[in-house]
């Protein structure tokens, strides 16, 4: 595992667009601060840049780095959970305009896999996490279901060997505002 969350990093940080498991599906993604990379991944998808991206995050320090203030319900939401969860935060900041909702808002997760964890953690930054096929056409939820057009569009592709730990599911995804506010976007 070292050694591929190594190969992925480095080509993370030359701007390289990646194919990995994730917790949830396979994801095609990118470091989240990189304009031209989170274009990549939108030409991959063949997606309107206007669809914001979730990201993922190692742990609530992270995401301390990239929102101007987190809700306490998102603490509290983080705390308690235990299957994949995107949270939109208010206030993204530090990221790529691209990777960022029209209202300055930002999904993101932290991962409950061991290699997602490490790979986010070792990398230092937010990645962005998007479901690996074109925009519009059914999400694969095993590497082996992911189409050969966006294979062939990144720049490395993890071994599907860590994919073990992955639910197939895409996560509930809940919104939540500093004034308390929650919204189950997807449960």
């Amino acid at each position: 595992m070292t050694e591929q969350i190594k190969k992925a990093v480095e080509v993370l940080r030359k701007g390289g667009v990646i194919l990995y498991p994730t917790d949830t599906v396979w994801g095609i993604g990118c470091d989240a601060t990189n304009k031209e990379a989170v274009a990549k991944v939108y030409e991959i998808k063949k997606r309107s840049d206007s669809k914001s991206l979730v990201l993922l995050a190692s742990d609530l320090d992270m995401v301390c780095r990239y929102v101007k203030e987190i809700p306490e319900m998102a603490v509290q939401l983080v705390e308690v959970n235990d299957k994949p969860m995107t949270i939109i935060y208010p206030g993204a900041m530090g990221l790529a305009e691209n990777a960022v909702a029209e209202d300055g808002t930002v999904g993101i997760r932290i991962p409950m896999m061991d290699f997602c964890q490490q790979l986010v953690a070792r990398f230092g930054r937010p990645l962005v996490s998007t479901s690996a096929n074109i925009s519009g056409e059914a999400t694969p939820k095993k590497f082996s279901e992911i189409p050969e057009s966006i294979r062939s569009a990144v720049d490395l592709v993890v071994d599907p060997v860590f994919e073990k730990g992955a639910t197939g599911q895409a996560s509930s995804i809940i919104k939540v505002g500093l004034d308390y506010s929650i919204e189950i976007i997807r449960g």
